[in-house]
């Protein structure tokens, strides 16, 4: 499963200029390998802790890495959030959970280093890989199409007060009209997941999938905390290019629980849906 170094370099570098969100540090114990979370991962809602994209994209490079096969590919990837991911060292694993000749489940996840050097897993991954074949003269897609990319001086952007952090600061969001009570955006992450690695389609995805939970925010984040605790992106078809559209509707119910739900894009159509369930609080 490893791309990473022999490094053991503990802290990240000064230059504000590197963008990577996590510096490899090399195999350790277990089957994982262990990388340095960088300031670039950091959440808009605490410091201390990672945006869910930066993880869920380290996820998705470990089960795609994991025992890769040229006839099959991750179709879909849920991920489960068990607690605040640390803007620290973290270590990932992944492995066959239910091998399979057309279909097979591959699992994943990551524990963040606790004081005693033990592992508390923060959060996990079920992936289903799928048997590919040609299916070319078939291929249809049902979703609405999304206006293209709109050029950087034709948009009207501005992050809620606190967010333009971290994480935020190192993707490239450009919103196009609503439509439908959608919120539209495009967007594609300005670095790399991880440090000297090229993205792959799949990875791409993960880096901004996340964000939809705030690009559909209803709720003034002054007043409401909306976190959501899980992930799920179906990928029908691989994006193709640097930019990932989202077309974003969140529904708020009436105690305390959320759901945000999101038709995926690349420049050339659909790709697929993202579902996020929102753990909704007032503050104060």
């Amino acid at each position: 499963m490893t791309r990473a170094t022999d490094a053991t370099q503990t802290e990240a570098p000064a230059d504000d200029a590197v963008r990577a969100y996590f510096l490899p540090l090399g195999a350790v114990s277990d089957g994982y390998d262990r990388l340095l979370a960088t300031e670039s991962t950091t959440s808009v809602w605490a410091s201390t802790m990672q945006h869910g994209a930066p993880p869920s994209a380290l996820l998705a490079r470990a089960v795609e890495l994991c025992e890769p096969r040229a006839d099959a590919r991750i179709a879909r990837l849920t991920m489960e959030i068990l607690g605040p991911i640390p803007v620290a060292e973290i270590d990932v694993r992944a492995w066959i959970e239910r091998p399979g000749r057309r279909v097979e489940l591959v699992a994943a996840e990551l524990a963040s280093i606790q004081p005693d050097g033990s592992r508390r897993v923060v959060a996990t991954a079920r992936a289903w890989r799928i048997g590919t074949s040609d299916t070319e003269a078939v291929a249809w897609a049902g979703d609405r199409a999304l206006p293209p990319v709109p050029e950087l001086d034709a948009i009207d952007w501005e992050f809620p007060p606190g967010w333009d952090v971290g994480y935020v600061k190192t993707v490239d969001m450009r919103p196009v009209s609503d439509a439908g009570g959608a919120r539209r955006v495009w967007v594609r992450p300005r670095g790399v997941v991880v440090e000297g690695e090229e993205i792959s389609p799949l990875v791409r995805v993960f880096s901004v999938a996340d964000v939809a939970n705030g690009v559909g925010a209803r709720l003034d984040p002054a007043q409401y905390t909306f976190l959501n605790t899980d992930l799920t992106v179906d990928l029908y078809r691989l994006p193709v290019g640097e930019w990932i559209g989202l077309a974003v509707e969140t529904s708020i119910g009436p105690d305390g629980v959320g759901m945000c739900a999101t038709e995926l894009y690349d420049e050339r159509g659909p790709i697929g849906r993202v579902l996020q369930i929102l753990e909704v609080r007032a503050r104060g």
